[in-house]
């Protein structure tokens, strides 16, 4: 890192007075911390991050330097030796009010390498992820998705004990056998039980597996009965808010079935819950308009069927469909699957968690497999001139998030005036997000669409606005001399 990088950082840590996702700040004036690999392994499984030390965050974030330099980084390399894998930690340092700081940069690891951990506790005790500012020990499901990928673990070809051949339908299997000879005509000189094998409908022993009961079962939850879907429509824009006769939810279905046939019934349910507006146009004719485009909604709700993790960890955790006023919320067991980044969501070829299903829907025609899902609910919500999705990977599971309102829409300048009013008292962004009935917990997508324009404008300002993302921000209203 160079000195002038280095000291912006830490001209931001003093006018924030905070720690971030990517910056842990340690006084080390009495040494090396003995205990660092809870920092080193966190940067080094999630997206990387800066170690400055020499700044006291306990002592309003004084500048007190570092003691014994060369000693310093000799015992910060044997530290990080203790990693495994090895982490190779950049070291550089500045002079800052007269006083060294040190600062490490600790690299994110590639998804083959992951998780990294401290040998001194083992892989399943020493593993760390960030959270926010802070270092949180991984669950046992967090390394094992990361597992999972690095040694392909297959856990769509499992199968269930409680399961035989005799609960598949073996006349959507021919259907679908048809179908394959049509476009693979070679695996027409092959046995049809080899072929299921093929395809990962059953395993080396004729049993189905996952992928064969969640396409052609019976009754596919007999695996379990949380491989389904679990669909809400809320009161309001706050999940288990009552209205005044008591109720909390408008409607709610379980959803079960084969991954067809729960994709049909969670449209219905959608369909059902939503608000259709009709238009006529010039020429006289009805034209109705979604709340939300359906074709990205069939999408997501694919998506989630199809990604989801199948494995043990996750089989008691049911896809999730809420809707509320604003918004509709769909939540599947299962992160980003490998080498997959948010940022590059719909941009580039992933991995995929479940090929053997995606190569049978495919060839009935269910999915395209073409990785033009995400884009197409992109274009899609723009179409019908709507924000855009958003997409959240937090923790092991995967959360898509439709709003059904832009503010040039719906809101206009007594909207604003409602916020500016609001905000002559500086308040956070949860606060705000709070008050106009959005979810503050995830407060993002308002800041965004309603907040960030009016800064720019300069009609509302942050107080720390150097550090936008600190956990002190407030957001208040300029006022006009």
């Amino acid at each position: 890192m160079q000195e002038t990088e280095l000291i912006t950082i830490i001209e931001t840590i003093l006018s924030s007075k905070n720690e971030t996702k990517n910056i842990e700040i340690k006084k080390a004036s009495g040494g090396v911390p003995e205990r660092l690999y809870d920092t080193f392994s966190s940067f080094s499984n999630t997206a990387g991050g800066v170690i400055i030390f020499g700044i006291d965050e306990k002592n309003n974030y004084e500048i007190c330097g570092v003691q014994n330099v060369d000693l310093f980084q000799k015992k910060i390399t044997e530290q990080a030796l203790m990693m495994e894998p090895k982490i190779r930690p950049v070291i550089s340092m500045c002079k800052y009010q007269g006083k060294i700081i040190l600062s490490v940069e600790i690299p994110e690891l590639d998804a083959y390498s992951k998780p990294c951990y401290y040998l001194g506790k083992g892989k399943i005790k020493g593993s760390y992820i960030r959270v926010g500012d802070t270092d949180l020990p991984m669950t046992d499901y967090e390394i094992y998705s990361l597992d999972a990928f690095k040694y392909k673990k297959e856990d769509e070809l499992r199968n269930s004990e409680r399961t035989t051949v005799d609960d598949l339908n073996q006349m959507a299997i021919n259907g679908f056998l048809a179908k394959l000879s049509a476009t693979k005509p070679n695996l027409t000189n092959l046995d049809k039980e080899t072929i299921l094998k093929a395809n990962g409908i059953i395993d080396n022993k004729g049993n189905p597996t996952i992928c064969g009961m969640m396409i052609f079962g019976k009754y596919p939850q007999m695996i379990s009965p949380n491989l389904d879907i679990v669909a809400v429509k809320c009161i309001g824009n706050k999940y288990g808010i009552e209205n005044t006769e008591g109720v909390r939810f408008m409607d709610s279905k379980r959803i079960d079935g084969t991954i067809t046939e729960m994709l049909n019934l969670a449209m219905n349910f959608i369909i059902n819950n939503t608000k259709i507006a009709t238009k006529i146009t010039p020429e006289g004719k009805r034209d109705d308009i979604e709340e939300y485009p359906l074709k990205a909604v069939r999408e997501i709700i694919l998506n989630s069927l199809l990604h989801r993790d199948y494995s043990i960890y996750t089989e008691n955790e049911p896809i999730r469909i809420i809707i509320y006023d604003n918004r509709m919320e769909i939540t599947n067991p299962g992160g980003l699957y490998g080498r997959l980044s948010l940022e590059k969501l719909g941009q580039e070829r992933s991995d995929v968690r479940n090929p053997f299903m995606a190569s049978i829907l495919e060839t009935l025609e269910i999915v395209e497999n073409r990785y033009t899902g995400i884009p197409t609910i992109y274009v899609e919500m723009k179409k019908a001139g709507l924000p855009e999705p958003k997409f959240e990977s937090e923790r092991g599971t995967f959360k898509v998030t439709l709003y059904n309102k832009s503010i040039d829409q719906t809101k206009g300048d007594s909207f604003i005036d409602e916020i500016t009013d609001f905000c002559l008292t500086p308040r956070s962004k949860e606060e705000i997000a709070k008050h106009f009935g959005y979810d503050e917990s995830h407060p993002t997508y308002f800041i965004k669409t309603y907040i960030k324009p009016l800064i720019e404008k300069e009609i509302l300002a942050y107080s720390l606005p150097i550090k936008t993302k600190s956990k002190k921000q407030k957001i208040y209203t300029i006022k006009k001399n």
